[in-house]
Protein backbone atom coordinates (compact mmCIF):
# COMPACT_ATOMS: atom_id res chain seq x y z
CA UNK A 1 0.00 0.00 0.00
CA UNK A 2 2.68 2.67 0.47
CA UNK A 3 4.13 1.67 -2.55
CA UNK A 4 0.96 2.78 -4.18
CA UNK A 5 0.92 5.75 -2.11
CA UNK A 6 4.18 6.95 -3.39
CA UNK A 7 3.81 6.32 -6.88
CA UNK A 8 0.55 8.41 -7.06
CA UNK A 9 2.40 11.24 -5.03
CA UNK A 10 5.04 11.07 -7.62
CA UNK A 11 2.83 11.31 -10.56
CA UNK A 12 0.50 14.41 -8.49
CA UNK A 13 4.21 16.13 -7.89
CA UNK A 14 5.15 15.59 -11.64
CA UNK A 15 1.85 16.73 -12.58
CA UNK A 16 2.63 19.89 -10.78
CA UNK A 17 6.09 20.23 -12.05
CA UNK A 18 4.67 20.08 -15.48
CA UNK A 19 1.81 22.63 -15.05
CA UNK A 20 4.57 24.90 -13.51
CA UNK A 21 6.63 24.71 -16.79
CA UNK A 22 3.88 25.16 -18.94
CA UNK A 23 3.32 28.44 -17.21
CA UNK A 24 6.85 29.53 -17.19
CA UNK A 25 6.67 28.64 -20.77
CA UNK A 26 3.89 30.59 -21.56
CA UNK A 27 5.48 33.36 -19.55
CA UNK A 28 8.57 33.10 -21.78
CA UNK A 29 7.16 33.07 -24.82
CA UNK A 30 5.25 36.59 -24.21
CA UNK A 31 7.90 38.20 -22.95
CA UNK A 32 9.58 37.02 -26.28
CA UNK A 33 7.09 38.62 -28.17
CA UNK A 34 7.38 41.50 -26.58
CA UNK A 35 10.85 41.50 -27.13
CA UNK A 36 10.72 40.81 -30.76
CA UNK A 37 8.06 43.52 -30.73
CA UNK A 38 10.45 46.43 -29.61
CA UNK A 39 13.65 44.68 -31.77
CA UNK A 40 15.58 44.37 -28.20
CA UNK A 41 18.31 41.64 -28.99
CA UNK A 42 19.29 41.13 -25.54
CA UNK A 43 15.93 40.03 -24.01
CA UNK A 44 15.59 37.98 -27.04
CA UNK A 45 18.56 35.73 -26.50
CA UNK A 46 17.60 35.91 -22.90
CA UNK A 47 13.72 34.37 -23.49
CA UNK A 48 15.06 32.33 -26.06
CA UNK A 49 17.97 30.75 -23.53
CA UNK A 50 15.19 30.13 -21.12
CA UNK A 51 12.57 28.62 -23.64
CA UNK A 52 15.67 26.08 -24.48
CA UNK A 53 15.93 25.61 -20.42
CA UNK A 54 12.14 24.77 -20.26
CA UNK A 55 12.53 22.34 -23.25
CA UNK A 56 15.11 20.90 -21.62
CA UNK A 57 12.82 20.36 -18.18
CA UNK A 58 9.51 18.95 -19.71
CA UNK A 59 11.52 16.28 -21.74
CA UNK A 60 13.32 15.13 -19.27
CA UNK A 61 9.44 15.12 -17.21
CA UNK A 62 7.92 13.31 -19.95
CA UNK A 63 11.25 10.95 -19.87
CA UNK A 64 10.10 9.71 -16.86
CA UNK A 65 6.70 8.60 -18.16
Amino acid sequence: MKQVVHIIRKEDVEKKMVFGLKLELDYELASLYDAMQEKNQAEIDKSKVRLGEIHKQLKALHALH
